[in-house]
This record gives C-alpha cells, sequence and structure tokens, in this order.
C-alpha cells in the first residue's frame, strides 16, 4: 500500500500535507480587509487636505494678480477674474472639487461695483469653501460679513453680493447657502 492510500485508510493518522485551513485563509483576509480601510479612510482625509491647500494658493494667486491689475489701472480692480486671464494669470482657477469659479465681488465705498459706475472699484472680496473647519487658514483670514458682524465675523463690508463668502452665521467662516461642513476662506484688500 502507498503512502497515499495508508493515509486515507487509518483514520488515527495526523495529517501530513501542508496547506492553510480555511479558517486561517478568512483571518487572514480579515486582517487585509481593515489595513486597507484604515489606508483608505487615511487618503481621503489627504485628498481633503490637498483639495484645501489648491483652493488657498489658487485664492493666493488671484490675489496677486488682482494687485497687479490695480496698479496697472489707477488702483482699480476688475469687474471679473476672467478679466485677469492671459496677461495676469495664464488660466482662471476653479476650485478642485466643483470646477466653479471663487466668488468675486470688487467694489466702491461699501457699494457694489457695476461696468456703467463712475466712481473706481477700489476693494474686492474674494473667497474661497474649504473643506476642513480645522484648517489653519481659517485663523488668519478676513472673515468679512455682508452686513453688519456676527459671531466669527471681524469687519463688515457693505455691499458685497457674494452669495458664498460670509464669515457670520451660527457658525464661525460658515458659508451661507452652502450647507454644513464648508468654510470660507476669504481675503479682502
Amino acid at each position: 500500500m502507498n503512502t497515499f492510500t495508508s493515509f486515507f485508510m487509518r483514520g488515527d493518522a495526523k495529517r501530513t500535507e501542508k496547506g492553510f485551513t480555511l479558517i486561517e485563509l478568512l483571518v487572514v483576509i480579515a486582517i487585509i480587509g481593515i489595513l486597507a480601510s484604515i489606508v483608505l479612510a487615511s487618503l481621503n482625509t489627504a485628498r481633503q487636505k490637498s483639495r484645501d491647500a489648491r483652493r488657498i494658493a489658487d485664492v493666493k494667486q488671484i490675489q496677486l494678480a488682482l494687485e497687479l491689475f490695480a496698479d496697472g489701472n489707477s488702483q482699480e480692480y476688475p469687474d471679473t477674474i476672467a478679466a485677469l486671464v492671459s496677461q495676469y494669470i495664464p488660466v482662471e482657477p476653479k476650485d478642485p472639487s466643483t470646477q466653479l469659479s471663487y466668488s468675486y465681488d470688487n467694489l466702491t465705498n461699501g457699494a457694489g461695483c457695476q461696468l456703467s459706475d463712475t466712481a473706481p472699484c477700489v476693494i474686492y472680496h474674494l473667497g474661497a469653501n474649504l473643506e476642513d473647519s480645522n484648517n489653519q487658514a481659517l485663523d488668519n483670514d478676513a472673515d468679512v460679513c455682508a452686513a453688519v458682524p456676527a459671531a466669527g465675523c471681524s469687519r463688515a463690508l457693505t455691499g458685497t453680493t457674494l452669495s458664498g463668502i460670509d464669515g457670520g452665521g451660527a457658525t464661525p467662516n460658515d458659508c451661507i447657502g452652502t450647507g454644513g461642513g464648508v468654510y470660507c476662506y476669504d481675503v479682502t484688500n
């Protein structure tokens, strides 16, 4: 009798073949699944921080282009960000999540500027919605309110027509009209 046959004929024989049991394989698969979910959760947080960093960099790039535009145009700011394209910035930066333009408004003495205005637009208000409420940039932004300063808002800029920028509200830096969990990083001159 060969070894193979004798193994199956004896009930008390010890298993001599090497391999994994089904239980061992399931435990290993469960461990791999847990580790994969931890990595994916960390990756999602990193993506969120990356998008916020890009938003802040875009706002600073637009802010620099606005100052260059004003320097060459009697200290007056343009009506749209698109007016900066080609001469001051190569393309208009867009939000990395929504691909929408950043909120921008130019003002004159606290009132919104129009193309027909004779007074120069010497003030601007620019902002982006951040995803991370703990972003340190929110501690050093303008926190401009649409009217009277409210909770978390350090100054009023009357006449602004920006719908997505408002440092006031129930939660400091919470954006009006965009739902919870979105925080405004705004700058002005």
